[in-house]
């Protein structure tokens, strides 16, 4: 039996207080996004999906899944998701990435595709720095990894910037929006598979016109 090629989802979700306001679209958002991994799986038999997801403050960092197989995916509610405190973002991204890195050591056949997901700019990381950060993100894609900014209420190009990530999009509060950002990230997540399906480079091609709805 053919072994299939590893698809490892990273996301990366602000748990911060600020969050509180938009904290139910948020969570059927993501809840949607969920049922999303789980159906391009079933699109794409020649993949194999795994489940990463970890949300963040400055009063908890939380590893809810690791290296999961969608079956297990669970939804988010009240108990799981309840945004309090700062954004320690540089520290939440740290952890996540070298964790799922020193995970994927010896492993070869696989991309991984990391989603950041916030409404705020760093404000309480003790372990990292932004530069530590950005020669981590700059290394990694180098290897197959596909690194995602979603972000309202700061700047969003410019962090990116400073960060090294090309992959962004930004959305307001309003809930038409959400459910509009999600929309485009679940057709920006059947683009990244079907590339990798047709062998096309994928690196910064994550959102790009084709995630636009017609």
């Amino acid at each position: 039996m053919q072994k299939k090629h590893q698809v490892h989802n990273l996301i990366i979700l602000d748990e911060s207080g600020s969050m509180s306001s938009i904290e139910k679209t948020i969570m059927n958002g993501f809840n949607e996004l969920v049922q999303t991994i789980q159906g391009i799986e079933s699109q794409f038999p020649n993949q194999e999906h795994f489940f990463s997801f970890i949300s963040f403050s400055s009063l908890d960092l939380k590893l809810l899944h690791f290296c999961e197989p969608t079956s297990n995916l669970k939804k988010l509610n009240n108990q799981s998701y309840n945004p309090n405190g700062s954004t320690p973002l540089f520290d939440a991204i740290g952890f996540g990435v070298n964790k799922l890195r020193h995970a994927l050591k010896d492993n070869t056949d696989y991309n991984v595709l990391v989603t950041i997901l916030t409404d705020g700019e760093e404000n309480a990381s003790k372990e990292f720095s932004k530069s530590q950060i950005r020669k981590l993100i700059e290394e990694l894609k180098t290897e197959n990894w596909t690194f995602t900014y979603i972000g309202t209420d700061h700047d969003v190009t410019k962090i990116t910037d400073e960060l090294s990530i090309n992959n962004i999009m930004t959305f307001s509060r309003e809930t038409k929006d959400i459910e509009q950002l999600f929309r485009k990230e679940k057709m920006a997540r059947f683009n990244y598979s079907n590339k990798i399906d047709l062998n096309m480079d994928v690196a910064d091609a994550y959102f790009s016109d084709e995630t636009d709805e017609k």
